[in-house]
């Protein structure tokens, strides 16, 4: 397994209580964690830790940062009470560009000594500065294929355009010259919103790097103001604002780790 870069499109789906749907291309890279600053030697236009026109920086993903990403995992694994797998972890997410970096969600993909996929933690953050992380243990079988699927309560609070008490069915492709995600949101048994990211695979090199960045010169930039967007055409066709359930649950360096069996928000 190497790393990459998946490039296609995020597609969002809203049923209810009005329907809404936009699509746009992205891309993302999936990186061996154990290699980083390696990796982001692959260009003099990249760099780790430092400024560039494109970096990795520790501190844009949870934890401390000045400890590396296995320990980290390792250490909220044990938090969450999870076993974390001894082979490798990829990160799926968007790098820095321009200085400027936002992952509504970021994958690890955590594998065993065999290669085997075992498990994914999902980094979901929100626009209010808050993260928190998924541990994906507890799959359920599909009728065929190699897909992960996971159903579990939403604990934490992402769209002020959705209710508490969602109920998330989570599909995963394990990643290989395709990459898809499937997210699913249900209220009372009735759907009400997905999301579906579909990528191809491209090796990871200057210049498949450089021509994404030609592509999508600040791509964190055009998924912030795609968020906002289309909650100005959520506010427009009148779809009800969910406040805040409160502040001081989650944060940056206070991660909620939501493993296992969690209450809804």
């Amino acid at each position: 397994m190497e790393s990459a870069i998946y490039s296609g499109s995020l597609r969002h789906r809203r049923f209810f209580p009005a329907r809404h749907e936009f699509s746009y291309s992205l891309f993302m890279v999936y990186l061996d964690i154990n290699r980083l600053p390696e990796l982001m030697r692959v260009s003099p236009l990249a760099g780790y830790n430092r400024g560039n026109v494109v970096s990795y920086q520790e501190k844009d993903h949870f934890g401390d940062p000045s400890r590396a990403m296995r320990q980290r995992l390792e250490a909220d694994a044990e938090r969450a009470g999870v076993v974390l797998p001894e082979g490798q972890i990829f990160l799926l997410t968007h790098l820095r560009y321009l200085g400027y970096n936002f992952n509504p969600v970021s994958f690890f993909y955590c594998h065993d000594r065999q290669g085997k996929l075992q498990m994914i933690m999902a980094e979901v953050n929100n626009t209010f500065g808050e993260t928190a992380n998924y541990w994906l243990t507890e799959r359920l079988q599909r009728p065929a294929g190699d897909s992960l699927r996971y159903v579990f309560p939403k604990s934490f609070h992402v769209s002020p355009f959705l209710k508490p008490g969602h109920l998330y069915d989570w599909t995963f492709s394990c990643p290989g010259e395709h990459l898809v995600t499937q997210c699913r949101s249900e209220e009372e048994g009735r759907p009400i919103f997905d999301s579906t990211l579909k990528l191809e695979r491209q090796p990871w090199s200057a210049r498949a790097l450089h021509h994404q960045m030609l592509r999508f010169p600040w791509v964190t930039a055009k998924v912030i103001t795609a968020i906002h967007w289309q909650a100005l055409r959520l506010l427009l066709k009148k779809v009800p604002v969910v406040h805040h359930p409160g502040s001081g649950r989650f944060s940056k360096r206070n991660v909620q780790n939501v493993g296992g069996s969690w209450p809804a928000d």
